[in-house]
């Protein structure tokens, strides 16, 4: 499971303990993973590694195959670009039935946006033009491209989203010496 934005640590700790059957992956910019290795370390958690330096503008990411990507509270912080990105990679690095999950407030065609996102678009956009609450279609149109398909959206308290897609591909072959 690799958690991009992992930011202070707690979810990765939160994660780790929830699901002790599954390896948690925490990243973020490098600036970001003391507070994180701080709380793997007071976590003493078995599954949970120590972070790794991953920026979503970076064409070339850490990991070579992941079976899960998480993404929380990311897709309207970061440039758009960095979601076009986030997709692209995803695409690429999800083996096959691999998850995108991703959780934060989201625009849809059919439905005004909430008066708290409202206000939390206009401050996102005032500090940064580039990032806002992206809109949902725009997205799953990113996920398409990158051959992940929709497996569900649903609403979370305070007026966010979990959404989450699967790569519908077939596993790929393993590589010479590769476990997959």
């Amino acid at each position: 499971m690799l958690e991009i934005g992992s930011g202070s640590g707690q979810h990765a700790v939160w994660f780790a303990e929830a699901f002790p059957n599954l390896i948690w992956q925490p990243s973020d910019r490098a600036g970001a993973l003391v507070s994180i290795d701080a709380w793997r370390c007071d976590a003493d958690l078995a599954n949970l590694r120590a972070p790794i330096a991953l920026d979503l503008f970076d064409p070339v990411w850490p990991v070579d195959e992941v079976a899960a990507i998480i993404c929380i509270n990311v897709a309207h912080i970061v440039a758009w670009r960095g979601v076009e990105q986030l997709f692209a990679r995803a695409g690429e690095l999800l083996s096959g039935g691999g998850l995108l999950y991703l959780y934060g407030p989201f625009r849809y065609a059919d439905r005004a946006l909430e008066p708290s996102n409202c206000q939390f678009d206009g401050w996102l956009k005032q500090r940064d033009p580039d990032s806002g609450i992206r809109e949902f279609a725009a997205v799953d149109r990113l996920a398409t491209a990158a051959g992940l398909a929709l497996a569900g959206d649903r609403a979370m308290p305070a007026n966010n989203r979990s959404l989450w897609w699967h790569n519908a591909t077939a596993p790929r072959a393993a590589r010479s010496g590769e476990i997959v």
